[in-house]
């Protein structure tokens, strides 16, 4: 299994990344203000203006480190990676399928009941770990319903269809995500997804997260020679990780949802990390997001016993796992492309 490497997060929005040695030289008003190891990174996502000189990008292109642009509020901007790794003919027959909608449809499929099976466990551990605090009925009422979207996406080939499916499984699922907040409910409180700008602090959390798993997911889809870029359930958009988005789907709920959940459930962020723009945007300060990078990292060292490999894995190479797999699909390995079912 792929050892786990570092993601490095820079925050400063006037910092300036440049190569010393075999190290990265972070630059603020002309002084460096530390330096880390190349040899020990995966990938690096910098939010700010400034970016990276040119030498940086070529050493970190010859490292196979990607290297993401973010803007301070975490959109993408664009994505540095170094020569593709994987041979030609497994992007190739990524290609092909993605130009034809009923194959494409076969392993979008997939993501999707992995995505439904993931949110209705969410809400069974719910109901079986805070039976007090909840509705149990509305939750097994809304678990039911992801049971039978699930029975439905099995018997559905079309692109189209499959998406009305998941949007209202989604809608269903997210109706409950209000009442999965326990703990500070006068300032964490979530009445429907909005983002671009988000207006609230649950949203601007969710945003921020499926930013990080985002790079993540594209970083270990890259890795095993798959173009992130190119999807089966997201169609081609320029700039848009496509691949990354299907493959996010499975992981939103048990990996992004719960750790926003965690966040605000154990008070690990308040409302004091959260600011209101005049335009109603809702953004998080500086330290609120080295604080949650912190406890990202922390997560993605937690241990989890892989269903399909059946080997104990860290939540941080999950998206790698799921990677390997979906290439060993679609060059022909395996007969299916088996999402990750977490219970």
């Amino acid at each position: 299994m792929k050892k786990l490497l570092t993601t490095l997060y820079i925050t400063l929005p006037d910092a300036y990344l440049a190569l010393k040695g075999e190290n990265i030289s972070i630059i603020q008003e002309e002084k460096s203000i530390g330096r880390v190891p190349l040899h020990n990174l995966e990938a690096i996502c910098t939010f700010g203006r400034q970016g990276a000189s040119p030498a940086l990008m070529a050493a970190c292109m010859e490292r196979n480190i990607a290297i993401t642009f973010l803007t301070t509020s975490g959109r993408m901007r664009g994505r540095v990676i170094g020569i593709t790794n994987g041979n030609v003919t497994l992007r190739k027959t990524q290609y092909r399928i993605s130009d034809d909608e009923k194959k494409s449809a076969e392993i979008a499929r997939h993501f999707l009941v992995g995505k439904l099976y993931n949110s209705k466990w969410m809400l069974e551990r719910m109901t079986r770990d805070h039976a007090l605090r909840i509705e149990v009925e509305k939750f097994k009422k809304i678990s039911l319903y992801l049971t039978d979207s699930m029975h439905q996406l099995m018997t559905i080939d079309d692109l189209e269809q499959l998406r009305g499916i998941e949007g209202n499984a989604a809608s269903a699922y997210f109706s409950l995500m209000d009442d999965m907040i326990l703990q500070q409910k006068e300032d964490f409180f979530f009445k429907g997804r909005n983002r671009r700008p988000p207006l609230d602090n649950v949203n601007a959390l969710l945003s921020f997260v499926y930013t990080l798993l985002a790079a993540d997911v594209g970083a270990a889809l890259e890795s095993v020679g798959l173009d992130a870029y190119v999807g089966f359930l997201h169609r081609d958009r320029p700039g848009r990780m496509s691949l990354a988005l299907d493959m996010m789907e499975e992981l939103r709920s048990v990996y992004a949802d719960r750790f926003v959940l965690s966040l605000i459930n154990k008070k690990q962020v308040q409302a004091s990390d959260f600011v209101r723009k005049e335009s109603g945007a809702v953004l998080m300060t500086d330290e609120a997001r080295k604080k949650i990078f912190d406890l990202w990292h922390r997560k993605k060292d937690e241990k989890i016993m892989h269903p399909f490999l059946k080997e104990k894995i860290s939540w941080g190479l999950v998206p790698h796992a799921q990677a390997l797999l979906l290439a060993r699909y679609i060059r022909g390995d395996l007969d299916a492309y088996p999402p990750i079912l977490w219970k």
